[in-house]
């Protein structure tokens, strides 16, 4: 029998691809920080307040930080997700790794049942 992979934790329990952000904020915190990312040098070439730019540069940094950790977060899951099934979901698609891995783990454990306990021992 293959062994499963251990599932990676999210704080401390397996991760759950139900919890957590989802695609529709990631998408938002894009939007805002690509018009952002936009507004801030144009505030400035256009003469708006100093504070005004200013403003909108910590708002920038502080939605990178957050869009970044989003980013992560979501990898998390497709890592997740993908360790749980293994397949590819076309069942005409080409063997993965991980299926290869699994028939040399039974073809292994196979042949190690029909050995004899002698030929265990060397």
């Amino acid at each position: 029998m293959p062994v499963e992979p251990p599932m990676p934790a999210y704080k401390g329990e397996p991760l759950d691809a139900a919890r957590g952000p989802g695609l529709g904020c990631f998408w938002f915190q894009m939007v805002v920080l690509a018009i952002l990312l936009v507004a801030t040098p144009v505030s400035v070439v256009a003469g708006a307040p100093p504070w005004l730019s200013a403003a909108m540069l910590l708002l920038t940094l502080l939605l990178l930080l957050f869009a970044g950790q989003t980013v992560i977060f979501l990898l998390r899951l497709v890592a997740a997700d993908r360790r749980s099934r293994r397949r590819p979901i076309d069942p005409g698609a080409r063997r993965t790794v991980g299926m290869i891995e699994d028939d040399a783990r039974s073809a292994e454990g196979e042949a190690g049942a029909e050995s004899t306990p002698l030929e265990e021992e060397r």
